[in-house]
């Protein structure tokens, strides 16, 4: 009786799968079908747990993030996160201390700060966006 447990809790864990797409319980579901294997085989319940556990764990750490950059490589970044890793042009001096700064992305006007708190990048200088905090550009000087 235990196998068919836990090809219910499979079908469960697949069915979860389908309907998010999320890549986060098919490596349950595989976990559930190696428990199974260990219940048809009539290992104790405790053993058929523990493969459960460990090889879902094992597999959602290792595999997860090299299924997530070969599946989602794929996908354009839209809207702000376009930006990040694009080329700018500062058009006011960025400093920090003085909190001011502008850059021009794609021929749009940002307000910027530089990444590293004490270098101030002068204007017509190129830079990097970095990351994007509120309605900042974090951005570091491009060597030419």
């Amino acid at each position: 009786m235990e196998p068919m447990y836990w090809l219910i809790a499979m079908a469960v864990l697949l069915i979860i799968e389908i309907i998010t797409m999320g890549l986060t319980t098919i490596w349950f579901a595989v976990g559930a079908l190696v428990a199974v294997i260990a219940a048809l085989f009539h290992a104790p319940i405790a053993v058929q747990f523990a493969l459960f556990g460990i090889v879902s764990v094992i597999l959602f750490l290792f595999t997860r993030p090299v299924a997530e950059k070969y599946l989602n490589n794929s996908r354009t970044k839209t809207n702000i996160n376009s930006i990040i890793g694009e080329e700018a042009k500062v058009t006011e001096e960025i400093d920090n201390f003085n909190q001011k700064g502008a850059v021009v992305v794609r021929g749009l006007e940002w307000t910027a700060r530089s990444a590293d708190e004490k270098e101030i990048i002068p204007e017509g200088s190129k830079v990097r966006v970095k990351e994007i905090k509120g309605v900042k550009l974090i951005v570091e000087k491009e060597l030419w």
